[in-house]
């Protein structure tokens, strides 16, 4: 059996970003238009109607026809230029001090929008996707500088010469620290381990699992830690950039692995959802 079609797009926008990572002097300045376009159509539109049709039941029925296009929601098409106002706003004052609002609200969405949409079927894909984002953050952060002289993942995170940083990350402003800077946390240090919780989550739920007996609570709890630990280093090398994947991983996957072998899970984890009596109760 091939991998699931989740997980090709997982690779595949893994490979993309790995393009991205080494041509960024060439495509920074369309990143702001590509990720611009990208959370406007797929991320803060999603949420935005997801959330509105929740509350207003009603909306999910009110459709109208477009030409050429079909039938849509009479919602999405009202969401639709209140995300596109917000983003040409974020675009235009990019480089203001306020910005990371607009960028981290921008992002969060978009990277709901992934968990959502992109889902891992078991620990078997699992482990071949977080292990390959684990060499993948370790060789751009610490291995690039031997071979570009310079670190490529810290280049495009902090925007390189131009300052022009490609907004695939998370900012928040040091906000004590009279030399000003930002924390930074890229979308894939979120993206992939969470994917990885949101199996958890959803194996829990199918095998109706308590909250100490799962393994959405642990995994969450490791990744609190990956996250910490990535920061302790942080602050030990003086502020170096660390690949928060070789904390986070370990801390994930790792971890469940080590409890579904411990409770005699390891072997349902690593086919689930391959044969037919396991596709019971999967939401």
């Amino acid at each position: 059996q091939g991998l699931p079609i989740c997980t090709n797009t997982s690779l595949g926008a893994s490979l993309l970003k790995c393009l991205i990572s080494f041509f960024y002097i060439c495509l920074e300045r369309y990143s702001v238009v590509s990720l611009l376009l990208f959370c406007v159509l797929q991320g803060m539109h999603f949420c935005l109607v997801t959330i509105i049709s929740r509350i207003f039941k009603d909306c999910r029925n009110n459709t109208v026809q477009l030409p050429l296009y079909g039938e849509v929601l009479t919602l999405s098409l009202g969401v639709v230029p209140f995300c596109t106002v917000f983003a040409i706003l974020w675009a235009a004052y990019r480089h203001s001090s306020f910005a990371w609002i607009g960028q981290d609200i921008l992002g969060i969405c978009t990277m709901i929008n992934t968990l959502q949409t992109e889902r891992l079927p078991n620990i078997r894909v699992a482990s071949v996707l977080l292990s390959a984002a684990f060499v993948y953050d370790i060789f751009w952060v610490f291995i690039s500088p031997l071979v570009f002289h310079e670190s490529v993942m810290i280049a495009v995170a902090s925007g390189g010469v131009s300052g022009e940083a490609i907004p695939m990350l998370l900012r928040i402003p040091h906000f004590f620290d009279p030399l000003g800077g930002y924390a930074i946390l890229c979308f894939g240090d979120i993206i992939y381990p969470g994917q990885l919780i949101a199996f958890s989550y959803r194996f829990d739920r199918a095998g109706k699992k308590g909250i100490l007996n799962g393994y959405f609570l642990w995994l969450t709890v490791g990744y609190v830690v990956g996250l910490f630990l990535t920061y302790l280093v942080f602050f030990l090398m003086d502020g170096h950039g660390q690949p928060a994947l070789m904390y986070l991983v370990p801390c994930t996957l790792g971890l469940i692995v080590v409890l579904g072998w411990i409770r005699g899970e390891l072997p349902h984890l690593w086919n689930y959802g391959r044969r037919p009596e396991n596709l019971v109760g999967e939401v």
